[in-house]
């Protein structure tokens, strides 16, 4: 049976979208699946990016993109009503309900389609109460110890190289993005391919670095 580690912030759109597609995506595998909230802005800050919605033109396209995606899945999918927002208060329920495990399918599943359908803000401070009250988190969301559990998950992908979201982790190989499925769908299969042009790839040198 393999294990995935799937890194996930809740900004994140292709987050969700993965998130519905992977049942699909693990049908006829043995597997499970530990969700790990992160934050993706301290990733993007390691890494010195921008994320796409911080970039004319990218941004605008990324909505269009995502709302095709979803359409051509038949996800339900809105926008929040502003994005991007600060996730900090939703990723920080999520592990105050998962203590001392990380949160299950159910809890992010719940702030994920909080945050994309409905089309409402999502970070609104009452919409926020209401998703306590109902998730019941056996921690405070404030708590030192569930911010530090954030910035733990945050660390460990650092380390294991991750740099954006969805990653699926597996066999310490990891599925970067919604159009990785199929990807980790074939590894899952024993596709032979990985045998060699997995770590072929990551022998190829460095070019011409660009210029400042």
């Amino acid at each position: 049976m393999k294990h995935i580690t799937f890194y996930l912030d809740v900004i994140s759109p292709y987050a969700y979208l993965a998130f519905e597609q992977l049942p699909e995506a693990l049908m006829g595998h043995s597997t499970t699946v530990t969700y790990k909230p992160v934050l993706f802005g301290a990733l993007l800050k390691h890494h010195g990016q921008l994320g796409p919605a911080e970039i004319a033109g990218k941004r605008e396209w990324t909505y269009r993109q995502v709302l095709w995606l979803a359409h051509q899945h038949g996800v339900n999918l809105h926008m929040p009503a502003t994005h991007p927002f600060s996730p900090l208060a939703l990723l920080r329920l999520a592990l105050a309900c998962g203590a001392p495990e990380q949160p299950n399918r159910y809890v992010c599943e719940t702030l994920l389609r909080h945050v994309w359908q409905g089309g409402l803000e999502a970070a609104d401070p009452v919409r926020l109460q209401a998703l306590s009250q109902h998730l019941k988190p056996a921690l405070g969301p404030d708590s030192d110890e569930v911010k530090a559990r954030l910035k733990a998950n945050t660390a460990e992908a650092i380390a294991l190289g991750v740099f954006g979201v969805p990653t699926f982790e597996v066999d310490g190989k990891l599925f970067w993005g919604l159009d990785a499925l199929p990807m980790l769908q074939a590894y899952l299969a024993g596709d032979a391919w990985f045998d060699g042009a997995w770590d072929a790839a990551a022998a190829i040198a460095p070019g011409v670095q660009r210029l400042p």
